[in-house]
């Protein structure tokens, strides 16, 4: 497989590099046992060479050398960067080469793919018009708002939808790899997720902080505060659009626009982020901790604990693996 992956200045080191280690274990794996190398790649960039977001130089093809026959298009995240840097590296006049490169690749059929805020540029070429795509989750909502026409759903790791396939936060650089040498051998991607020791992941909705995801928007950044003020014992949603000064269809809307979920379901996301906070903070018990955060039954908050983590209110307490970092307890 012909792999072209484009770098801009400012790419994320370790995005590029960790998609260069997984098809090179693939590669040094299939020699072993006396095959050819399956993927050969080419990292393209606007001119010889490239400046990572660490400062480093890297030499690249200009992409007016770009040698004919690619397999596959592939996008890096640029470096760990605010939202508004992110937008502002799309547009960057020096980067206009790889949105036409991206046009032009899906145009003649070519797959596509990216990684984290790598998503940006592909939406930005219009590659990801009227498709379902994901990205890192904090990115969520300045995407939405940038990209209205890509069904963007940032509670997965990784979503292909016809040719073109995108990973979420950066270290699914991993699964993005690992989804490529798949494609070329199941067998292989398990041999290398076995020597690389790679988990599954399946979503990044753990590890989005809910009071983060709501400064996008000032009605959400408010609804996000009564939410936390009234999670014991939450009143239905028409008295907080009231207390809000809107309608409750102006609040369904506005969640659905930044957050891509319903009010609702961004409630129980405040509930299980301030039912994991007092897990890991204190010694109040299960049945306590459910009805605080508003659950007349323990059992209710197991169920979307095993749902939305995957995990337990066991692996919870002990920060296991699958419990994200802590965030605020209920404002005053």
């Amino acid at each position: 497989m012909r792999i072209v992956m484009a770098a801009v200045d400012g790419v994320f080191d370790s995005g590029l590099s960790t998609i260069m280690d997984v098809l090179g274990a693939a590669n040094s794996l299939s020699a072993r046992d006396g095959g050819a190398p399956p993927f050969s790649v080419t990292v393209v960039g606007g001119g010889p060479q490239v400046r990572t977001g660490n400062g480093l130089s890297l030499a690249t093809v200009p992409f007016g050398e770009l040698p004919h026959g690619t397999d596959l298009l592939l996008m890096p995240a640029v470096g760990f960067q605010a939202p508004d840097r992110v937008v502002a590296a799309v547009r960057e006049p020096a980067n206009a080469w790889l949105l036409d490169l991206a046009a032009a690749s899906a145009a003649s059929g070519t797959p596509l793919a990216a990684a984290c805020s790598g998503a940006f540029f592909l939406a930005e070429s219009g590659t990801l018009e009227r498709k379902r795509a994901t990205t890192s989750w904090w990115l969520g909502p300045a995407f939405r708002a940038r990209y209205p026409g890509v069904v963007l759903e940032d509670s997965r790791t990784l979503i292909q939808d016809g040719p073109v396939t995108t990973a979420g936060a950066a270290f699914a650089h991993i699964d993005l790899a690992l989804w490529v040498v798949q494609r070329h051998s199941p067998a292989l991607a398990d041999l290398v997720a076995r020597y690389l020791l790679i988990g599954d992941r399946p979503s990044q909705a753990a590890f989005a902080l809910p009071t983060q995801l709501a400064q996008a928007d000032p009605l959400m950044a408010a609804f996000e505060r009564w939410a936390r003020a009234h999670l014991a014992d939450p009143p239905p949603l028409a008295e907080a659009a009231r207390t809000l000064g809107v309608s409750q269809r102006t609040l369904q809307r506005t969640a659905q626009t930044v957050l891509g979920r319903s009010p609702l379901d961004f409630v129980q996301d405040i509930r299980l982020d301030e039912a994991t906070f007092l897990l890991r903070t204190t010694t109040l018990s299960a049945e306590a901790i459910a009805g605080r955060v508003g659950y007349r039954n323990v059992s209710t908050l197991r169920e979307l604990v095993r749902r939305r983590r995957g995990s337990s209110l066991e692996t919870l307490r002990h920060g296991g693996a699958d419990a994200p970092a802590q965030s605020p307890p209920l404002s005053s």
